[in-house]
């Protein structure tokens, strides 16, 4: 059905994604498709990473270690951002045509007061990515 997953990870909070994470596992695992997990991040050092090259590295270990969970065949791609957190949907949305991800699974929040002013994330991704999207709850 579908040959190859993206899944946007933030590694800061990686257990806010375990939903997707495991949702994105099983749907791997039964169609046999590849999981590519991508993380946007500056050029400027953080908490993740005091270069982009740093960032890429855990985000390397972390696909490697979704993969050896769920048995699947997983790879990652560091998306680099001058503000990731003003440019993240965008990142998102370039990544999923880049990447020739077929579907998306991503984790989102209940619906709060300010997504009626401001879109998910999640929400302006299945808006406008060419692929499919599947908004995990948490």
């Amino acid at each position: 059905m579908y040959s190859h997953i993206m899944v946007p990870v933030d590694l800061a909070h990686p257990g806010a994604v375990e939903k997707a994470l495991g949702t994105a596992g099983a749907l791997a695992a039964l169609w046999s498709a590849k999981v590519t997990f991508v993380g946007v991040t500056a050029r400027t050092p953080g908490s993740l990473g005091h270069t982009t090259e740093e960032f890429a590295e855990k985000l390397a270990a972390f696909a490697a270690e979704q993969a050896a969970a769920h048995g699947i065949i997983a790879d990652s791609l560091a998306e680099i951002s001058h503000d990731p957190t003003t440019e993240l949907d965008d990142a998102l949305i370039q990544t999923t045509k880049d990447s020739g991800a077929d579907l998306v699974v991503m984790q989102t929040h209940h619906h709060r007061l300010t997504d009626w002013i401001w879109p998910s994330n999640g929400g302006k991704l299945a808006t406008h990515a060419d692929c499919s999207v599947m908004l995990v709850r948490d």
